[in-house]
């Protein structure tokens, strides 16, 4: 059957060019028109909220159930997404649920904050111990043998008596046996192994707890509390702190969580801001005893840091509990000799009740004010013969101090008022300026009080006490708060000259460096160039001796990062005398890049306006250059990418305004420079076709001899770049788009070249591609280059030597010779696109023009032999889909066939005269072979028949009712 409709569609397919419909694309234009309809807007915004009423119909299931509807209509703004979420954002979720760890720079601004809301909680601005955490264990180590006392924590036999006091008994001796006898020394622990050993003792409390073995928690965390009176191996108690801590917090949580499960009514568990009188008796009771087995600890240490680590569970007891208990430990750690040691208690004292009772600012106060008092203890005899022993400078020790005195004073500085600074500073210049108590003032106190007093600071800083705490240490938190804060402006420039005295005199670069890169943001922010210029000066003086900057890359970026930040304005930065230099330092080529990476960045982000200054080209030149060089066979392809990208942001920047040949001349020095980028020649090549139409539009398209060869060399330029990059699809865009902008430019023997070396290229398209690292078919990319190539051809005028449509013909037989995907139909659909191109060639006035070109149209005039060319071209076309068509013929093909021959439908309807009848017929016919084997898609078959339908009232257009009536819906049965 499929055979004798064959032929019958074979002996008709001639008639299609000779009956194509002649078409006035202006009138269809505005056929086509959407109708403007007159709107009154009235209250109407886009943007503002609307009203919505909601209507839910219930749908009855295939089951059979009834069916109900609902409606509900609301007279109250909704927006649809918030409704979605119920008012919630689920990032906005995330990240509050997530611990906050912030950075330095992020601890440093929310200093600024603090003077803003005066509530006694602790809120987001205070940099929580979690964030120290991390600092303290990686620079507090050791290489010294430690020890630790672990126990044996086997569980006794449970006493069978029956009196309270057996009970009692029993458990007081089951502590008792931990300080008796249970407990061995392990020796010779590398740090890593000391680490393993804490953590594996956590591990064993959350064990024993969940266990149900209450007293034996309850011995390992006694257990871990005494190491913190061991100071042998003084270096590294600071960590040892933090590792301990950890398992109180830890305890502290479990019996707090234990005591909140018992207040449980009904499945309803306390309120957040609950009252002791919502605790029952029995939780009340487990909280005392609690209270009581701590009590019963013979060693204050112990005692001391298991009570403050269940201090949140005095909630249950009594409202006044915490604020009770707070004075009395404060008092307790007056007992403790080591001062050190009894520092850190202190420090864990305000990290307790920072968290439980913020609002008890007078117990912390109190706290901070008795070290005060003991803080000469540093210098006795005592600590001085532990120093010798162990070996540890004054300096070193007095580090170990820091952690400690920040935290207490940062929790004591929180939203406090500015008069607490001025105690503070009365306060150290009674203990003779002690630069630790100072470092620490500075680095708790608010960035503004701090600024507001820097000249007295300055004072202090002079005639401190250094004891091993250096001044320039001192400077350097003065310069951290300068930063965040601006000082009086009569103050600045004597603030600047009495810390770079000191800086200036250092002799160890580690030391100068580090002071100095936080003097430079001051600098940037206070003064000019000249100012700048002076301080990059003195770095590179430092720093260039036996290659000190090599041992200072992290200070030198950080440096450079905040000159940039701050001069932004290119021109002025390069005129700064010393930048290029200090670019210089940067030696160590991996960071060499960032530095110009980061350079760049800022480049793009604030450059506003082209450029053509020649002092920033060339320094800009030389960056990317060093950029461009750093790509090697080993560089990851988003490495290249972002390169690349950063190149072309400095390249679209650049403008020689009307000097067209100069900015030519800077495109060619551009890819001399930058070969290795494809990215980046591929953005020169849209540089320079931007350049030749910016030429033809400064000449309103009417070329001068001048201009005429500036454009050839324009398109010379993009003739020789293409054929160098890799991508085949990359490299047949840019000769289609090349030759379009010749073509524009009435270069029409380039335009040619540029159009046939796409057609040669074709065949080199490989089957498969990669596209954002996955292989992919490329018949669909190779499918919409083709149809685009199509619709510039139809305006190409053909060359007086080279035949009629020499192009066309050249690309068809490239896609007749390319072999295409066996169950690919990609070849037909371009055969297709090729007949709507020659309809249009058949138009005595083609549909659109180049300026200035004459096209096929003009050039032939509808000469005969020129359609009759055209219409031989349509022969072969047609044949080669109707072959196609029937080698569908197959019983797993019949889909395929069916939409082929639909597509085929549709082109007939657009192009064709149906009032032809054999082409009438022909149109029929495929009408039918789509929906012959039940394969059409109906709802494509329906809307095909109606807009049929619509088009027969159109004029001109009656012959489409006689069409409709003759084209069947089948049913898929």
């Amino acid at each position: 059957m499929f055979l004798c409709q064959y032929a019958c569609i074979l002996s008709l397919y001639s008639c299609f060019l000779r009956h194509a419909r002649s078409r006035n694309y202006v009138s269809e234009s505005e056929v086509c028109k959407l109708e403007s309809v007159p709107l009154d807007f009235g209250d109407y915004h886009p943007l503002k909220p609307i009203t919505v009423t909601e209507s839910k119909t219930k749908k009855m299931n295939r089951k059979g159930s009834t069916s109900s509807t609902s409606s509900s209509s609301s007279s109250s703004v909704l927006d649809p997404l918030s409704s979605v979420l119920d008012g919630t954002d689920p990032l906005s979720l995330f990240a509050a649920a997530a611990d906050p760890v912030p950075t330095t720079a992020t601890m440093d601004s929310t200093r600024k904050k603090r003077d803003k809301d005066d509530s006694p909680a602790v809120g987001s601005d205070f940099e929580p111990w979690s964030s120290k955490r991390g600092e303290i264990l990686a620079r507090y180590t050791t290489t010294e043998k430690l020890s630790i006392v672990s126990g044996s924590f086997s569980r006794k036999a449970a006493t069978t008596g029956s009196a309270v006091s057996e009970k009692v008994r029993t458990r007081l001796e089951e502590l008792d046996d931990l300080e008796e006898g249970s407990q061995k020394e392990l020796l010779n622990l590398t740090q890593q192994d000391y680490m393993n050993r804490i953590e594996e003792l956590n591990q064993s409390l959350k064990d024993a707890w969940s266990s149900d073995q209450k007293v034996k928690a309850l011995k390992i965390v006694i257990q871990c509390s005494k190491l913190l009176s061991d100071t042998t191996v003084i270096q590294f108690y600071p960590s040892k702190f933090v590792l301990i801590t950890d398992i109180l917090d830890t305890f502290g949580k479990l019996v707090y969580e234990r005591i909140q499960s018992m207040c449980v009514d009904n499945r309803v568990s306390l309120p957040d801001n609950f009252s002791p009188e919502c605790v029952n008796d029995t939780a009340k009771e487990t909280c005392l005893n609690w209270f009581f087995k701590i009590a019963s600890i013979r060693e204050l240490i112990p005692r001391f840091y298991v009570e403050a680590a269940i201090l949140k569970c005095n909630k249950f007891l009594s409202k006044t509990g915490i604020s009770e208990c707070l004075p009395r430990l404060t008092s307790m750690i007056r007992g403790i000799g080591d001062p050190l040691v009894a520092v850190y208690a202190r420090a864990y004292l305000c990290r307790v009740g920072m968290e439980v009772a913020p609002q008890l600012k007078e117990s912390l106060n109190k706290n901070f004010f008795d070290f005060l008092l003991t803080f000469k203890q540093i210098h006795g005899d005592t600590v001085q013969n532990q120093l010798v022993v162990q070996c540890v400078e004054i300096p070193l020790y007095l580090t170990l101090y820091s952690p400690a005195i920040d935290w207490i004073l940062q929790c004591i500085a929180y939203r406090a008022p500015e008069v607490l600074l001025t105690e503070m500073m009365e306060r150290c210049k009674k203990l003779g300026n002690n630069a630790l108590l100072l470092n620490s003032v500075m680095s708790a106190f608010r960035a503004e009080f701090i600024a507001a007093r820097s000249m007295d600071f300055i004072g202090m800083i002079k005639e401190c006490d250094e004891s091993g705490f250096p001044k320039h240490l001192l400077f350097r938190s003065l310069g951290l708060n300068l930063a965040l804060a601006d000082p009086p402006e009569n103050d600045r420039l004597q603030i600047l000259n009495e810390a770079w005295k000191v800086i200036t005199k250092l002799k160890n670069p580690q030391d100068y460096i580090n002071c100095a890169e936080v003097w430079v943001e001051y600098t940037c922010r206070h003064f000019t160039k000249r100012e700048v210029n002076t301080v990059l000066a003195d770095v590179i003086k430092h720093m260039t001796p036996d290659r000190a900057f090599e041992d200072a890359y992290p200070q030198l970026q950080s440096i450079i990062q905040k000159v940039i930040t701050y001069i932004y304005d290119f021109s002025l930065l390069f005129s700064v005398e010393k930048f290029l230099p200090f670019l210089d330092m940067f030696q160590k080529e991996s960071v060499r890049v960032e530095v110009c990476k980061c350079i760049m960045e800022s480049f793009i982000k604030h450059q506003q306006e082209s450029t053509k200054d020649p002092v920033i080209l060339n320094a800009l030149l030389h960056i990317c250059k060093t950029m461009h060089d750093s790509v090697n066979a080993l560089t990851l392809e988003d490495e290249k990418r972002m390169l690349a990208a950063l190149i072309n942001g400095f390249i679209k920047m650049v403008s020689f305004g009307r000097d067209f040949e100069q900015q030519l001349s800077f495109y060619v020095e551009a890819r001399s420079m930058f070969c290795n980028l494809e990215p980046v020649l591929v953005q020169l090549i849209h540089s320079v076709n931007q350049l030749a139409m910016e030429t033809r539009k400064v000449m309103k398209g009417n070329h001068s001899r001048k201009t005429a060869a500036f454009v050839r060399a324009c398109v010379a330029f993009c003739f020789i770049t293409i054929p160098s990059l890799s991508s085949i699809f990359t490299r047949l865009n840019l000769y289609l788009h090349s030759g379009q902008v010749a073509l524009a430019n009435q270069c029409l023997s380039q335009a040619d070249a540029f159009f046939k070396a796409a057609v040669s290229l074709v065949p080199e398209v490989p089957k498969m591609i990669s596209v954002d690292g996955k292989m992919r078919p490329s018949d669909a990319f190779l499918l919409e280059f083709l149809c685009n190539f199509f619709s510039t051809l139809l305006v190409v005028p053909d060359h007086p030597e080279q035949g009629v449509l020499f192009l066309v013909r050249g690309l068809l037989n490239v896609i007749q010779d390319y072999t295409w995907e066996d169950n690919s139909d990609d070849k037909i659909r371009i055969y297709t696109n090729v007949l709507h191109l020659l309809s249009a060639m058949t138009q005595e006035a083609y549909i659109y023009h180049v300026d200035k070109v004459d096209s096929n149209d003009t050039l032939y005039g509808g000469d005969s032999k020129f359609l009759t060319e055209i219409n031989k071209l349509c022969e072969t076309v047609i044949a080669q889909i109707l072959d196609h068509l029937k080698t569908l013929g197959k019983e797993e093909t019949l889909k395929r066939q069916s939409q082929l021959a639909l597509y085929f439908f549709n082109t007939i309807l657009a192009h064709g005269d149906l009032r032809n009848n054999k082409l009438n017929q022909l149109s029929v016919n495929l009408w039918n072979l789509a929906q012959k084997h039940g394969f059409a898609d109906t709802k494509t078959m329906v809307k095909t028949l109606e807009y049929i339908k619509r088009r027969s009232n159109q004029p001109e257009m009656s012959h489409f009712t006689d069409l409709a009536l003759r084209l069947p819906l089948q049913s898929r049965t």
